[in-house]
C-alpha cells in the first residue's frame, strides 16, 4: 500500500467528521464559480478540514520548526487542495488533499528552513542522499560508503561529495557557542574585526611614488611638516620663503599626492 494510500486510511479512521467534511465539499463542488453561497460555504469546507491539515503538520513536528508554522503551512495546502479539488476526475477530497498538504509542507523545508540558500538542485541532492543513505544502510547492514551511495543515486562520487557539502548549510552554528571547554569564549570571540592596518600599509606604499612625482622643494615641504614634525614658520625659515607661501605650497603638494593615490597612479 502506498504512503499516500495509508495516509487516507489513517485520516478516514481519525476524523469523525469526515463523512460531514466530504459531504460539504460536495456540495462545494456542485455549486457554480459566481454562485453567492459559494464564499461561505468554502470557509465551512476549509474549517471542517482542519483536522486534515493539523494530523499531516503533527507528522512533520520534531524537524526545527515550530509548530505553529508547520500547522500554517498545512492550512494553506489545504486551502489550494480545496480550490483545486474537482469531483469529477472520481478521486475523493481527502486523497487529493493529503498530497497537496504534504507537498506544501515539504516545500516549506526545502524553501524556508536552510541557514544558507543554496540552489535548489543541492537542496533535492541532499534529499536524495539522506534517502539513499538509509536505505543502503538497512541493506548492507552497515553504513554505506560515498561510493556505495554515487552507485546507488548513478552518481559521480564528485555529485555526491557536493550534495554533503551542501547539506552543512541546513543548520548553522550559534555565534554565541563556546569555542573552548570552559566556555570563556564564544565563536563570535575568535571572529576577526576590520584591520585598519591593511589601509595604512597600502597608503605608505602608494605614497613612495606619489611623492616623486613632486618637484625637490615640494617634496622637502611635505617632509619638513609631516616627518619632521616643524611648522609652517620653520619650514618657511629654512626654505627661505615667508611662511604665507609655505601654506601654499604645503596645500598644492597634497592635493597633488592625494590626486596621485586616488588614480592608483
Amino acid at each position: 500500500m502506498t504512503a499516500v494510500a495509508d495516509s487516507t486510511v489513517a485520516a478516514k479512521a481519525s476524523f469523525a467528521t469526515t463523512r460531514t467534511a466530504a459531504e460539504l465539499i460536495a456540495a462545494l463542488a456542485a455549486l457554480p464559480a459566481g454562485h453567492p453561497s459559494r464564499p461561505a460555504l468554502r470557509d465551512r469546507v476549509i474549517a471542517a478540514w482542519f483536522p486534515l491539515a493539523g494530523h499531516l503538520a503533527r507528522r512533520y513536528a520534531g524537524r526545527g520548526e515550530p509548530a505553529d508554522d508547520l500547522y500554517q503551512v498545512a492550512v494553506m495546502g489545504l486551502i489550494k487542495a480545496v480550490d483545486r479539488f474537482e469531483v469529477g476526475r472520481g478521486v475523493e477530497f481527502v486523497a487529493f488533499a493529503i498530497p497537496t498538504v504534504i507537498g506544501e509542507l515539504k516545500r516549506h523545508f526545502r524553501d524556508r528552513t536552510w541557514s544558507i540558500r543554496v540552489p535548489r538542485r543541492l537542496q533535492e541532492l541532499r534529499l536524495a542522499i539522506t534517502g539513499a543513505n538509509s536505505h543502503l544502510t538497512h541493506s548492507l547492514g552497515r553504513s554505506p560508503t560515498v561510493a556505495d551511495i554515487a552507485a546507488h543515486l548513478n552518481l559521480s562520487e564528485e555529485e555526491v561529495l557536493e550534495g554533503l557539502e551542501g547539506a552543512r548549510a541546513y543548520t548553522a552554528t550559534s555565534l554565541s557557542t563556546p569555542a573552548n571547554d570552559e566556555g570563556s569564549t564564544t565563536l563570535g570571540d575568535t571572529l576577526g574585526g576590520e584591520d585598519a592596518g591593511f589601509e595604512l600599509a597600502e597608503l605608505r606604499i602608494a605614497l613612495g611614488p606619489a611623492l616623486a612625482s613632486l618637484d625637490e622643494r615640494e617634496q622637502k615641504i611635505v617632509c619638513l611638516r609631516f616627518y619632521g614634525n616643524l611648522t609652517q614658520s620653520e619650514i618657511a625659515r629654512q626654505v627661505g620663503v615667508s611662511q604665507m607661501h609655505v601654506s601654499r605650497l604645503l596645500g598644492r603638494s597634497l592635493a597633488k599626492l592625494r590626486a596621485k593615490i586616488d588614480s592608483g597612479g
